[in-house]
């Protein structure tokens, strides 16, 4: 199949979304449709627009290679971690009792949230802050994914091909906003879910079916990554550590995630929480055992890897560039029109990601910024204005790090998830659930989190970025109670609207 066929079936994918975009734009009349579709996305919607945020090219391209090639089939306890924790608890614990607060609370974004719940203003601000500034390298980190797979199907330039998708993504979620976004969502789920069963099914009949291929994956000799050599700098932690710092931050992270929570602010009602939440749980199953199988599967297909892996090593560092081994094995051993679907996979799920990205950090500024200080219900179309100008401004900010190829594609993803659950994992979820959570325990959380990823980010360096993300993670969790039954409660009048009752301690 030609680079031509290729291109138009993408021209032709592009025009039916931006198509979508065009439509939404016609329903789109104020922030809060905007942003959350006016809260009336019923639980298919909600639920495919959680999991095609969740699992993008990070998850096909980065993740999947590098840590399949580095852990074989060892990653399967990442899938088990981002079924059960990050998609099925996240919405048996946290969708309704977040739909029903954010509603009372008349929040539309996590800044927000944290406001009206602390009732702290600066601390509208200070998260704001924090979200615009680690969801742009996460933005990147999606953008350089979906420019490699792009780069060997369609032939483009790494380039021409970030521009292309940097272009469309702006052009595309300008128009339409949130509930573009969920509609396209739709008809992305359906690409990727199919899309995923197809790869996998063919892989593995390559090699024998699916039990004779995992019975081959549990050779050790497919495990390096738990006996990886200790890093240059920083404590030396066994390789099973970073696989386990990887598969908490990779399942927690999304609890405290802006781009991910915002789904559980815009489903039509709580009685649709538990039909998204078997949806939503179906499709991380099917969607991150696919990737991360597939990533396993590379080690049964590139049996030399000094031979086999030529084509992809660096010409600097003179080892294989893991985040083109997804691209190589696809383009390799695939057929070329299973390479097609999954391009649009991938493509769709990266589509999301990044709509979602840019529209949660432009709220961060339109909303939560420019929103704290002046009437937002009074300037409701100049705020709708100015979002869809950061819209443009996020992405471009996104394009230029993608650009610079300032480092692998996995450490700009837990960088991100790691600073931002950090800071918004313990405020958030103690703050949905134990009244006694005081403004000043939200803040001493949430400077630990950011403190704490920051420093050991540093400190540490790449090889030990997912345990220093891990600990700044659950770090708050300790440090919001203990400070909280420090300090004085908060008043009761807050309580008694953020929980829809009287009570003010429980």
């Amino acid at each position: 199949m030609s680079p031509i066929i290729y291109i138009s079936l993408v021209v032709l994918y592009v025009f039916v979304m931006l198509a979508v975009g065009y439509w939404c734009m016609q329903r789109t009349k104020n922030v809060g449709d905007f942003f959350l579709g006016g809260r009336t996305l019923g639980p298919w919607m909600s639920a495919f627009a959680y999991g095609t945020t969740y699992f993008s090219a990070v998850l096909f391209i980065g993740y999947a290679g590098r840590l399949g090639w580095g852990f074989g089939i060892q990653t399967m306890w990442i899938v088990i971690g981002n079924t059960f924790v990050g998609t099925f608890l996240a919405w048996y614990v946290l969708a309704g009792r977040t739909r029903d607060m954010t509603v009372r609370l008349n929040a539309l974004t996590m800044p927000a949230f944290l406001r009206a719940r602390y009732n702290s203003a600066p601390l509208q601000v200070i998260s704001a802050v924090i979200v615009f500034v680690f969801l742009v390298p996460y933005s990147a980190s999606v953008y350089m994914g979906l420019s490699y797979l792009f780069q060997k199907t369609l032939g483009l330039q790494y380039n021409e091909a970030l521009v292309f998708l940097a272009a469309l993504t702006g052009v595309y979620l300008v128009m339409g906003g949130y509930f573009a976004v969920a509609v396209s969502d739709f008809i992305r789920g359906i690409v990727e879910f199919f899309g995923v069963l197809t790869m996998v099914l063919l892989l593995v009949s390559m090699k024998g079916g699916l039990f004779a291929s995992f019975t081959a994956l549990m050779d050790p000799q497919y495990m390096p990554g738990l006996h990886a050599p200790p890093p240059p700098t920083g404590p030396a932690f066994p390789g099973w550590v970073t696989l386990l710092s990887l598969v908490l931050i990779t399942s927690f992270g999304p609890w405290a995630l802006p781009q991910m929570v915002q789904k559980f602010y815009s489903i039509r009602s709580k009685a649709d929480v538990k039909r998204a939440m078997t949806i939503a749980t179906v499709f991380a199953l099917f969607m991150s055992f696919g990737a991360y199988y597939s990533g396993a599967l590379t080690h049964l297909f590139f049996t030399d890897p000094k031979t086999d892996l030529a084509p992809i090593v660096d010409a600097t560092t003179h080892k294989p560039n893991l985040d083109l081994l997804m691209p190589f094995f696809i383009t390799s051993f695939v057929p070329q029109w299973l390479v097609l679907i999954i391009l649009l996979m991938v493509f769709s799920a990266s589509m999301s990601s990044l709509s979602s990205l840019v529209l949660v950090s432009s709220s961060a500024i339109a909303i939560d910024i420019y929103g704290a200080f002046g009437n937002r219900q009074k300037n409701d179309k100049r705020t709708m204005l100015l979002m869809r100008v950061l819209c443009a401004v996020f992405v471009i900010l996104s394009l230029l790090i993608a650009l610079s190829k300032v480092d692998v594609i996995v450490n700009l993803m837990v960088i991100a998830w790691g600073a931002l659950a950090g800071a918004f994992l313990a405020p958030y979820v103690y703050g949905l659930f134990w009244r006694r959570t005081t403004k000043a325990g939200a803040y001493a959380g949430m400077i630990s989190g950011v403190g704490t990823a920051v420093v050991l980010f540093f400190l540490w360096g790449k090889p030990l970025i997912p345990v220093a993300g891990a600990i700044a993670m659950f770090l708050p969790l300790l440090v919001v109670p203990v400070v909280s039954l420090l300090t004085q409660p908060p008043k009761p009048e807050i309580i008694a609207t953020a929980f829809g009752d009287k009570s003010s301690v429980g």
